[in-house]
C-alpha cells in the first residue's frame, strides 16, 4: 500500500499549513505504509480536503432512462461539482474500475488504521491512501479528481445500515463500481502500563461501541462510553493525549501505529461481525453476464409508500433475489399534508427507498423490470451495477496483534476475474 506523501497533498491541495513534530508515540515509522506518517500530516491532510469540500444543494430527481448508458439516472454533462475540476493527466488515468491496478488513489474515512483502510487496500492493494475526515469529503475527493476512488461502509451485519453514506449516495454524482466484505476484529486498546479497572472511559466509533456493548458489560468495566469519528482516532486521541484512564475500540493495526496494548482481544459481542463496503468512482462499470453481479437502485412515488408492492412484485415475477431494502425520508419533502392547499392535519412521511439485487443491469429481465418499476415511481436512479464480492470469509479469530497487522495478508485481494 502507498501512501500520497503530505508534501504531495499540500502542492496539489494548496494548503499553508505548517508541519509540525512527528507523532512520538509511533512505534513503526520505518514502514513504509501510513504506519509511518506522522499525526500533524495526517491531520493537516484531513484539514486540507476538509476545506475542499463544498456545500451542495441536493441534486434534483429528473426521470430516467433504464438503458446500460443512463446506469446512474443522468448525464456525465448534467454533473454539478461546485468548482473548477482539475483533470488528471493521461499518464494519471487510472485503469477500468475492479482492476485492482497500481498507482489508484483512494479515499476512505477515518486515520490510518481504520476499518476502512483494511477495506481499501483489499479492494486495491497497490493504492494511494486519501484519508479524510469525513464521509462527505471522501465522496468530494473522487469528484473533484482529488482521488479516483472511494471505499465506504455501507452497512454491517451487527449495526446495520450506515444511514449518512445513503444519504450522500443520492446527494452525489459517483457510481457504485464494486464491493468489499470485510471482517471486523475489534480490540480494546490503551497506553502502555494500564489495567482495565483504572479505565474510565471507552472511545470509539457510535457503531464500534455498539457492537461490543454486551462484552464491555461482561469484563464488569464501569465506563463512561464517548462517541468519535473513527475507532483508529480514538486510538490517536489517547496516544496523542496520554490519556491513562481511557481505553479505545479500534483494530490491532491502530495498537501497532499509536503505540497502544491490546488489554482485549476481540471484543466484539458476535464474532461473525463483517461490514460491506461500497467502492465508488466518476463512470460507472459496464454491466456483464459472465459472473455474478449485484445492482443498486434508489427510487421514489409522491404517493408515498403505496407502491411499493407492486415495484417488489415486478423482481419477483421475474425471479430476482432482492438482498437488501432500506427506507430513507425524502429531505426534499419529508412531510406531506393531506390536500395541495395545505388544509389539514393528518400528516406522514415521505420516504426514498433503496434496493440491492442480485442481478447484472445487462440482462434483458433486469432491463424489464425496471421499466415496469418506473411506471410505478415518480423517480428512479440506478446507483450501481458491480461485481459481488465473492470472497470467502470466517470469524476472525486472531490472537496476535502483531499477525492482525499485516493487512495484505489479514484481509486478501477481491476475489474477482478482471473486466
Amino acid at each position: 500500500m502507498k501512501v500520497i506523501a503530505p508534501s504531495h497533498l499540500k502542492l496539489m491541495f494548496g494548503s499553508s499549513q505548517p508541519t509540525s513534530r512527528s507523532y512520538p508515540c509511533v512505534q513503526n515509522a520505518q514502514r513504509s505504509d501510513s504506519c509511518g506518517t506522522s499525526r500533524s500530516e495526517w491531520r493537516s491532510t484531513f484539514a486540507t480536503l476538509t476545506s475542499k469540500v463544498v456545500t451542495q444543494k441536493t441534486l434534483p430527481m429528473p426521470q430516467v432512462s433504464v438503458g446500460i448508458d443512463h446506469v446512474n439516472g443522468h448525464n456525465r454533462a448534467a454533473r454539478v461539482l461546485g468548482m473548477n475540476q482539475k483533470p488528471l493527466s493521461v499518464n494519471d488515468l487510472p485503469p477500468a474500475p475492479m482492476h485492482g491496478g497500481a498507482n489508484l488513489r483512494v479515499a476512505y474515512q477515518g486515520a490510518p488504521g481504520a476499518y476502512s483502510e483494511a477495506a481499501a487496500c483489499k479492494a486495491y492493494p497497490n493504492y494511494e491512501a486519501v484519508p479524510c475526515d469525513q464521509f462527505e469529503v471522501a465522496f468530494q475527493a473522487v469528484e473533484l479528481w482529488i482521488a479516483d476512488r472511494a471505499v465506504l461502509p455501507i452497512e454491517n451485519s451487527l449495526g446495520g445500515s450506515i444511514h449518512r453514506n445513503y444519504d450522500l449516495l443520492l446527494r452525489h454524482c459517483l457510481h457504485i463500481v464494486g464491493e468489499v466484505q470485510l471482517p471486523v476484529h475489534h480490540c480494546l486498546l490503551a497506553l502502555p502500563g494500564v489495567r482495565k479497572e483504572f479505565l474510565t472511559c471507552v472511545m470509539s466509533h457510535p457503531q464500534g461501541l455498539a457492537q461490543c456493548e454486551r462484552t464491555l458489560t461482561k469484563l464488569g468495566l464501569n465506563v463512561t462510553r464517548k462517541a468519535v469519528d473513527n475507532t483508529a482516532i480514538a486510538a490517536e486521541h489517547i496516544a496523542a493525549n496520554n490519556l491513562r484512564d481511557t481505553a479505545a475500540i479500534a483494530s490491532a493495526r491502530a495498537a501497532d501505529i499509536y503505540g497502544l496494548e491490546i488489554l482485549e482481544d476481540g471484543l466484539q459481542d458476535d464474532a461473525s461481525n463483517v461490514t460491506r463496503f461500497v467502492m465508488l468512482a466518476r463512470d460507472p462499470l459496464v454491466p456483464r453476464t459472465d459472473r455474478p453481479f449485484k445492482t443498486s437502485i434508489v427510487f421514489a412515488h409522491e404517493k408515498g409508500t403505496s407502491v411499493l408492492y407492486k415495484v417488489l412484485s415486478a423482481f419477483a415475477a421475474r425471479d430476482i433475489s432482492l438482498t437488501k431494502i432500506e427506507s430513507r425520508p425524502n429531505h426534499n419533502r419529508p412531510i406531506r399534508l393531506v390536500d395541495d392547499a395545505n388544509v389539514g392535519t393528518a400528516k406522514h412521511f415521505e420516504y426514498m427507498f433503496y434496493i440491492d439485487f442480485e442481478a447484472s443491469m445487462a440482462e434483458a429481465r433486469v432491463q424489464n423490470a425496471l421499466s415496469e418499476v418506473r411506471k410505478f415511481t415518480s423517480f428512479l436512479r440506478v446507483l450501481g451495477s458491480y461485481p459481488m464480492d465473492m470472497t470467502p470469509w470466517s470469524p476472525s479469530s486472531s490472537t496476535s496483534h502483531k499477525a492482525s497487522s499485516k493487512m495484505n495478508h489479514s484481509y486478501g485481494n477481491v476475489n474477482m476475474a478482471k473486466p
